[in-house]
């Protein structure tokens, strides 16, 4: 067993957790960052390239940027949290430059707009490592501690490189940044976004908010899982025997592709229309998209090749714990969020923020989870910590491989959650409550490194459940909850608040307009949802 302390335990070690153990850090907080994978490698950022919302400190151009996301994001965003987001990500990035990071130049100028996650994420372990931080790679963390009172103080887990040798940390502030949930889909770089920090979270009452927004699918290689889609400007899409799908805006193909691919139709993209110039910048900003079209012997500017519609879920998606505080606070004491694990609401509404804006969240939430970590640390004696409850008993029997597919077959189908109906989101929560059921009655079987696959597995369970429970309790279509026959709803500009594990419950957070305000649901007796 090993044991540590510290001020602040930060457990993920994406770009939000790196940013939130460098501001804890910088507090004069001893901390600890605990990452599932190898922090600087794993997580989809360090996979690929990351737009920023990166907008210069001019006044009107940042008033123009915040409201027109605002309006994007079918006006549940928050003003005031975007104008922070932008000012925050523009210091840190200019922090970014001053360690080294190599922007491109353009007319003598630097480019700070994207990055290239390899090497972004390459220079923040460095800076982390000289920070004084305590960095431990292949350590995923299964339950969070508590004190006496309920708050958080740490976590325990298992070092996968150790013979899954048990390990505990205890804190006086905990950052999660863990990521969001794919569940297991294949999306490049995400099989470490399982939800386990919402689980773990869940256990000790924490809330969650915008989870209806979870059903973010993207376009990928058939045989490949890179999801980048901006090159995607640049194709023709055809059907199986050659038939030319119309697409009038390549860039927003996706709901036209789906429609094909759930009615059993196969499509084929072709980068055609890729300028000859730029095919070779493409290839070298996208590199991991075109590693195994090569491998295949398919040249995609010249050759067909099929594509599908892969789950980002969470990832890409919006929702995830709801934040309390200007730090990042959750509705647990001494938790906070960071990055995908977090809702984006604040700055996405009810749209997707992949990309540019969830890499801008990720900078600014870690920046300021980290900070509001350290002040509550600072506050804080050392903290007597116990385990938190778990989901289902130990030594279990349930098979975490069989529970993962049930899950799946409920949330990966394009007819089952990207083109969603009130009766199906019924039938998929009625069979997930009784997997949960199984779950918690029987446990999930896993010794040794097989614990993390039975967290998973329930995280996954837990995940799909909250996601259809808010579906149901919104009754519209807006942003990326699409609801069968049902038409965006001026009314209804608020809020869906989620939580529970055995009993979940939803509720209707009400808009600034109390005018607008609909009577607070909760339980399950949600409209239309399962009873």
């Amino acid at each position: 067993m090993s044991e540590r302390e510290a001020d602040v335990l930060v457990l993920g070690g994406g770009p939000a957790g790196t940013w939130a153990a460098l501001a804890a850090a910088d507090a004069g907080a001893r901390v600890v960052l605990a990452d599932k994978g190898y922090c600087g490698t794993s997580g989809p950022t360090a996979s690929g390239g990351n737009n920023l919302w990166y907008v210069p400190p001019d006044p009107e151009a940042r008033a123009t940027a915040v409201a027109a996301r605002f309006e994007a994001g079918g006006r549940l965003g928050d003003r005031a949290w975007m104008a922070r987001v932008v000012d925050e990500t523009y210091r840190r990035v200019g922090d970014l430059a001053a360690w080294g990071y190599p922007f491109p130049s353009e007319d003598g100028a630097e480019v700070r707009g994207s990055l290239q996650g390899p090497e972004y994420m390459r220079r923040m372990r460095r800076r982390v490592h000289r920070a004084g931080v305590t960095i431990l790679d292949h350590h995923p963390a299964l339950r969070l501690l508590v004190d006496d009172r309920g708050v958080a103080a740490g976590a325990s887990g298992l070092a996968r490189q150790r013979d899954a040798e048990p390990w505990t940390v205890r804190a006086a502030g905990v950052v999660l940044a863990t990521g969001g949930c794919a569940f297991l889909s294949g999306a490049f770089g995400t099989n470490v976004d399982t939800g386990d920090g919402h689980l773990m979270a869940a256990e000790l009452g924490a809330e969650l908010s915008g989870m209806e927004f979870s059903a973010a699918y993207a376009l990928s290689p058939a045989h490949g899982a890179h999801t980048k889609g901006l090159m995607m400007q640049f194709a023709t899409y055809t059907l199986g025997d050659g038939t030319l799908v119309d697409v009038p805006d390549p860039l927003g193909a996706r709901e036209r592709i789906a429609e094909l691919l759930a009615a059993g139709e196969r499509v084929f993209a072709r980068l055609d229309r890729a300028p000859a110039e730029l095919r070779e910048a493409m290839r070298q900003a996208q590199p991991n998209y075109f590693l195994p079209l090569d491998k295949a012997g398919i040249d995609p500017f010249r050759d067909r090749y099929p594509v599908r519609m892969v789950l980002e879920g969470t990832v890409r998606g919006t929702g995830g714990l709801r934040i309390v505080g200007d730090d990042c606070a959750t509705t647990v004491p001494g938790l906070f969020a960071a990055g995908d694990v977090a809702t984006r609401e604040l700055v996405s509404g009810a749209v997707s923020g992949g990309g540019a804006y969830n890499g801008a969240w990720a900078i600014a939430s870690g920046t300021f989870a980290g900070r509001g970590a350290a002040r509550f640390a600072a506050g804080r004696g050392r903290p007597h910590a116990v385990p938190s409850g778990g989901a289902g008993p130990a030594g279990g029997t349930l098979d975490p491989a069989a529970v993962v597919a049930a899950v799946q077959a409920e949330v990966l189908p394009l007819d089952r959650n990207y083109f969603r109906t009130r009766d199906g989101l019924r039938r998929s929560l009625a069979r997930l409550d009784a997997l949960w059921r199984r779950l918690s009655a029987e446990g999930l079987a896993g010794t040794g490194r097989g614990r993390l696959r039975a967290r998973e597995a329930a995280a996954l369970t837990a995940h799909a459940r909250w996601a259809y429970r808010a579906a149901l309790a919104r009754e519209e279509s807006r942003g990326l909850h699409r609801l069968e026959d049902l038409p965006l709803r001026a009314d209804l500009e608020h809020r869906i608040r989620v939580g529970g594990l055995d009993e979940p419950w939803t509720v209707r957070e009400p808009p600034e307009d109390p005018r607008l305000a609909p009577p607070p649901v909760s339980r399950d007796d949600a409209p239309g949802a399962l009873t």
